[in-house]
């Protein structure tokens, strides 16, 4: 005879923001998932910070904007003082992005941007919300430290083409931004290849994103243009709301495009869609890079670069914020590497023969 087993508990929430139509509007967002539970509402940096201590909430969403102590001080005093996942709650503004950047570098697990014109503009952010919170509860107790391995992950061995790649694809979406902040800063500015990136943000974010990790990096980086020529030594971001492809005009030049592609596309930008087009433009000189992410944008594309005899390469799930999108590649077996975030770089540079200019 089976006993039923207990219902997990949901997930507490502390939900801080300063107007109180937004706090009404994301605790009933919250409430509405069975499997979560609001314990509680602050207006201001100082009483979230005396509610996180008493009420010991699973996960925070962070007011960025408030006044007195605004959402990046109370971040990091929470963080200091009781470190849990916090999302930050953001308006779609250049000023907003910037501000949720430095709240990523400074330990936010992942943000939400704001509409504040009515109740309908606000419920469009409920998925990605809920989606959110579920995934920052299970960083609550995170995965033992991981055993880095010296050279990575060897699956298949080496990308069966002799000659260098010529073109880095990289795609991810939930705890990208810090990956990617951690990671650029790490290549050189005489990087042999140039660098395509998916992340999934909302409109507004990707140019200051691209802005801000330019300052960070040796390369460049930028959002990219519509038939832009693509340059070593360069990381292209695709704008939000746009599909980037990459077609080769000639042996020596390849160009990027950018659409608004179909309505229904789950993902606009679409990692699928970025690396598959790499994958036909450079087949077996194309390195594949999935990071962290929910969901499986980019299970398609990296296969398809598999498939060509590219280099797969994998974040390592112990290192992931969220594992959904390298977990649908491993799944798949077409990962040919699987690799610690801060070792990915040196795979590249090791697979284009890099070698430091005097």
């Amino acid at each position: 005879m089976s006993r039923d087993r207990p219902s997990p508990l949901p997930v507490r929430v502390l939900v801080v923001d300063d107007s109180a139509f937004m706090r009404t509007a994301l605790s009933r967002m919250i409430a509405s998932d069975p499997g979560l539970e609001v314990v509680g509402t602050a207006a201001s940096g100082s009483e979230a910070l005396d509610k996180v201590g008493s009420l010991n909430p699973d996960v925070v969403t962070l007011d960025v904007e408030m006044p007195g102590m605004d959402g990046l001080a109370a971040l990091r005093r929470i963080m200091s003082r009781f470190p849990r996942p916090v999302i930050m709650v953001s308006s779609s503004t250049e000023r907003g992005a910037e501000t949720t950047f430095q709240a990523l570098s400074a330990g936010a697990f992942d943000y939400v941007p704001k509409h504040l014109s009515s109740t309908l503009d606000i419920l469009h952010i409920r998925d990605d919300l809920l989606a959110k919170v579920r995934a920052a509860a299970q960083t609550r107790h995170p995965h033992p430290a991981p055993k880095l391995h010296a050279g990575g992950t060897m699956i298949d061995g080496a990308p069966s083409s002799a000659k260098s790649p010529l073109i880095v694809a990289l795609g991810t979406s939930t705890g990208g931004p810090r990956a990617l902040q951690e990671i650029l800063p790490l290549f050189p500015a005489d990087l042999p290849v140039p660098i395509l990136i998916v992340q999934h943000m909302p409109r507004g974010f990707t140019g200051p994103f691209a802005q801000r990790l330019n300052s960070l990096c040796a390369i460049t980086v930028r959002e990219a243009s519509d038939h832009e020529p693509i340059e070593p030594g360069t990381a292209y971001i695709a704008p939000a709301g746009k599909h980037m492809t990459v077609s080769l005009r000639s042996e020596a030049q390849a160009t990027i495009s950018l659409d608004d592609g179909a309505e229904d596309s789950l993902h606009v930008p679409s990692v699928d869609t970025m690396m598959k087009s790499v994958a036909r433009a450079f087949g077996n000189l194309a390195i594949g890079i999935i990071l962290t992410g929910m969901g499986s944008d980019g299970a398609e594309g990296m296969t398809a670069i598999y498939r060509e005899g590219g280099l797969t390469i994998g974040q390592e799930e112990t290192d992931c914020a969220v594992y959904g999108m390298p977990r649908a590649c491993a799944e798949l077996g077409i990962l040919t590497r699987v690799v610690p975030l801060l070792q990915i770089p040196t795979h590249v540079l090791q697979a284009t023969q890099y070698r430091k200019h005097a």
